[in-house]
């Protein structure tokens, strides 16, 4: 087992969306004001991000972004379970084949790996094959409980049994290996010269007694009472950047009338952005409030700066810095956005697209913050 030390960096391990990655970084930051060396491994569309927070950055393959550009239709599959784990298998098992090589140079010298997400088990292969401390980062709960099902069943107004909540949770444990399996039993622990896991996986008994650390907020979801000592909340870590300003144009926009509406997709894509763009127009107009659209990865349309004194076209800007302009915030539920939105106390309207984004607007709507999902 290797020493871990402060001088023995901590890795942590992310590959996805925006809003995965940033509150990893976040993450190491805090790390890194507690003594010790960071090292971010992650898709290098993130490199830039990793390297002016201060972290070392280490390529991992798997860009989400360039998929998600390359096929725009993957977000209007987004609430089909079956079909975005098809595609996903695909997208792991063909990027998995690097990660063994890119893994080992980013463990190098390392005294703790931190799996994050779709990373957890490249992780964990990581640090059972080099002797190397493992923990779990996570976004979303994924504890095992009775009293809070997953996710994917989270969303329900009626009160589910502890029975079904369990039977849940191991359903979506056995979904979530039969993505993973290819690329980690087929390649990546083969590579390591690791025994492959059984048929069903890891997620029933290796990773219950793996030590977690929650990123969300109490506030937003308690912590449920029968969630072993081994798995924390922690609260949402926010990855600030104080020097954004607004620019010119958007300044002159906010000091025209009213707080504006946020309506932003962040890192999601759509299959037909022009008319997504023309319903939300559509209904701007028809509500008569201001709003300030972010186009983002591209769910949204539109040239940057006033189309109108009621309309304004954003990029992009950083939400802890934008939100509190805001009067309120239409977006997606990712976990990310969920955060910036009830950090900076503004009420949300959420359109999810996949994942966990119809958990975080049923956890919003109990908390009196937001209206149920609307359906896009």
């Amino acid at each position: 087992m290797h020493k871990f030390g402060t001088q023995n960096p901590v890795v942590i391990f992310t590959i996805g969306t925006q809003g995965d990655v940033r509150p990893c970084v976040a993450l190491g930051q805090g790390l890194q004001r507690a003594g010790y060396r960071v090292r971010i491994a992650t898709s290098g569309n993130f490199a830039e991000m990793v390297r002016q927070a201060g972290l070392e950055f280490f390529p991992v393959t798997a860009d989400f972004q360039a998929m998600l550009e390359a096929n725009n239709s993957i977000g209007d599959q987004g609430l089909n379970l079956r079909e975005m784990a098809r595609i996903f298998r695909e997208r792991y098992t063909g990027w998995a084949a690097n990660w063994v090589q890119e893994g080992l140079a980013a463990s190098d010298g390392a005294g703790l790996l931190i799996g994050v997400s779709n990373s957890i088990l490249l992780a964990k292969a990581l640090a059972e094959a080099l002797g190397i401390p493992f923990a779990i980062a996570r976004l979303q709960p994924l504890t095992l409980s009775r009293i809070l099902p997953p996710i994917m069943f989270g969303c329900s107004r009626r009160k589910v049994s502890g029975v079904v909540s369990l039977g849940a949770h191991y359903l979506i444990f056995k979904l979530l290996w039969d993505v993973m399996r290819p690329a980690i039993n087929n390649i990546v622990r083969p590579q390591l010269k690791l025994g492959p896991y059984p048929w069903y996986g890891p997620y029933f008994r290796d990773l219950h007694r793996s030590k977690v650390i929650n990123g969300f907020s109490e506030h937003v979801l308690p912590r449920p009472e029968d969630w072993p000592e081994n798995s924390q909340v922690t609260g949402y870590w926010f990855f600030d950047q104080p020097k954004w300003t607004p620019s010119e144009a958007l300044s002159e926009f906010l000091a025209a009338g009213d707080k504006p509406v946020y309506i932003g997709f962040g890192s999601m894509v759509s299959g037909n952005a022009e008319a997504f763009t023309q319903t939300v127009l559509d209904g701007v107009k028809k509500s008569g409030q201001r709003a300030v659209l972010a186009t983002g990865w591209g769910a949204l349309n539109g040239k940057e700066g006033p189309q109108d004194e009621q309309i304004f076209f954003l990029g992009h800007a950083p939400h802890d810095g934008l939100f509190p302009l805001m009067s309120g915030a239409v977006h997606h539920g990712g976990a990310g956005t969920t955060a910036a939105a009830v950090r900076a106390g503004i009420p949300s309207t959420i359109v999810p697209f996949f994942g966990d984004q119809p958990f975080w607007a049923h956890c919003l709507h109990r908390r009196g913050v937001a209206p149920h999902a609307l359906e896009r």
